[in-house]
């Protein structure tokens, strides 16, 4: 659930990362300049709660409830007529002491409040008559059940709750769990039924999501097609449990958007005897009937998604919000154990496939066999994954793959901020004009390949970033490439240094190319030589900027 935790100040970050611990696609949201260690910072309490309500954003808020109420009453009186469209609202006490749901009785509030009392080990504040009576909102049906008739559903409850009875046609696990008032000969009827209209009076009707659309011909027009041809079969359109279509289609983008026109997802068959039996026959789709949710939703397969991502330096605020996504929704994890261990917070059910630095083109093919079975995959590289990282590989992996199954894989590469960039900024702007990124490492490429890139960069008067510039294997390289760029740059030209960049070992050193000799830098250093213009000065608290002008001579 991508939840906003919302805390006004450091006291309650502890609070709201227990809460974060049950929503782990959340993100807590701290008081710029009063909270630190904050996913997000904000700058006006009101503005962002109201935004984040108007978003339809489930909030969190870690504060009194009447500042909540205060906040957003002049958004209220609008959604009165229609409480469905409310996202759900709740209170939590600094200290996690109380849960109080405020809002959004109809978005499963009351489900959240007693997730999040349970975490906090308190009880929560409900107080909704139906939730108290019955156990349940019958108004708010669990995944893969939808409700008929909102108005008429409220009528319902509100005779139940009268005094009136109810019995139940049709079958439906979860009632089993609810302290219905159930009689025989009751009046009212809770009927769990995929028939579109037709309602009686007294009737609460639930639909199960038990229908199938396969698709066998794909245009504009599909979405409609299929509502008039669940109309014909005087099936419910809320019934409507996927669109499904063969493996070979996964990458169709009309598909994905006819699904999404219908609000069901897009699952794939590898052959049609996957299919349950059929009730209607359409030009460009058919028509099938499950028997329950749970085996609607076992057939076929959603597509894959493989996400290269850059985690940046390691300081998770240099970290994208799209990159933080991608983790959160994930099932499986690949990378280096360090960059996996620094992906953290992860969810117990995600499963991390931990490997080798040196092994990135068996972990590409690896990522796209779990994706080609329709899992969530991530690829994580630190700093940005197309800098001398994880995407190149995870492309020459598929571009030289004939396998299609791996072509419809759903692929994105989300950017980080990469060594160079976190270090010049950390200096100033040492990289503010022209410059080039050059590897050390000949594991890839020939040394008289990189001898010859710096040769020519040196030439050019570029500001120069050196990764992998030292290791035990490699104790020599980063001597002599300094031995060519002294061909072309003065004793005096400035060098940063920045190790661990964005970490807990942060460490940030200038000196010039006369004083920088190799036993200065390791493998977890980044090196920056400045060209003939960069410059510095010095900083207030100590230190110097450094920065190349944007100009030259």
């Amino acid at each position: 659930m991508r939840a906003a935790i919302v805390i006004l100040g450091q006291g309650a970050l502890a609070t709201a990362q227990r809460v974060q611990g049950v929503y782990p696609q959340a993100r807590v949201l701290g008081l710029k300049d009063r909270v630190e260690g904050a996913d997000e910072s904000y700058a006006n309490f009101g503005d962002t709660l109201r935004q984040l309500y108007r978003n339809d954003t489930p909030i969190i808020a870690l504060c009194a409830a009447g500042i909540v109420i205060r906040t957003l009453a002049p958004l209220l009186a609008p959604s009165m007529a229609d409480k469905g469209a409310e996202p759900p609202v709740l209170a939590v006490a600094e200290d996690g002491s109380a849960v109080v749901p405020l809002l959004g009785g109809l978005g499963g509030v009351n489900r959240m409040a007693r997730e999040i009392a349970a975490a906090l080990d308190v009880a929560p504040a409900i107080t909704t008559s139906g939730e108290l009576r019955f156990g349940a909102c019958l108004l708010d049906p669990p995944e893969g059940y939808a409700l008929a008739d909102i108005e008429q559903g409220k009528r319902f409850v509100s005779d139940l709750l009268g005094g009136d009875t109810l019995r139940i046609e049709g079958d439906a696990p979860w009632l089993d769990e609810l302290d219905l008032p159930l009689a025989d000969a009751a009046a009212h009827t809770l009927c769990i039924d995929a028939r579109a209209g037709g309602i009686a009076q007294n009737e609460l009707r639930i639909h199960p999501r038990i229908v199938l659309a396969h698709v066998t011909l794909v245009d504009a027009q599909l979405p409609e097609r299929i509502r008039q041809g669940l109309a014909q079969a005087g099936l419910a359109e809320a019934s409507l449990a996927a669109l499904l279509a063969p493996r070979c289609r996964m990458a169709d983008p009309a598909l994905a958007e006819a699904a999404r026109a219908l609000g069901v997802p897009l699952r794939f068959i590898h052959s049609e005897d996957e299919l349950p039996p059929a009730v209607l026959h359409g030009d460009s789709f058919h028509l099938h009937r499950s028997a329950t949710p749970g085996e609607a939703e076992r057939i076929g397969q959603p597509r894959g998604r493989l996400s290269v991502i850059g985690l940046g330096p390691g300081a998770s605020d240099f970290m994208i919000p799209a990159v933080r996504r991608a983790l959160d929704e994930a099932q499986d994890l690949l990378g280096y154990e360090t960059y996996v261990k620094m992906a953290e917070p992860l969810r117990d059910d995600q499963v991390r496939h931990c490997t080798d630095n040196r092994e990135e083109m068996q972990r590409a093919r690896h990522a796209f066999e779990l994706a080609a079975s329709g899992r969530r995959v991530v690829v994580i590289s630190s700093g940005d994954p197309g800098v001398f990282a994880m995407a190149a590989a995870v492309m020459e992996a598929l571009h030289e793959s004939s396998n299609p199954d791996w072509h419809g894989v759903e692929l994105e590469v989300l950017p980080g901020v990469s060594a160079a960039l976190a270090a010049a900024a950390k200096a100033g702007a040492p990289l503010g004009h022209d410059f080039c990124l050059i590897s050390l490492s000949d594991n890839l490429k020939p040394w008289e390949t990189i001898e010859k890139r710096l040769d020519h960069a040196g030439a050019a008067d570029l500001a120069m970033a050196f990764y992998n510039p030292i290791s035990k294997a490699r104790p020599w390289q980063l001597g002599r490439a300094l031995e060519i760029v002294r061909r072309h740059r003065t004793p005096e030209t400035l060098v940063v240094l920045g190790r661990d960049i964005g970490r807990p070992a942060e460490a940030l050193r200038v000196v010039t190319l006369g004083e920088l000799v190799p036993e200065m830098v390791d493998m977890r250093t980044l090196v920056i030589v400045g060209s003939s213009l960069t410059r510095r000065f010095p900083r207030a608290g100590g230190g110097d900027w450094v920065y190349t002008p944007r100009w030259y001579r």
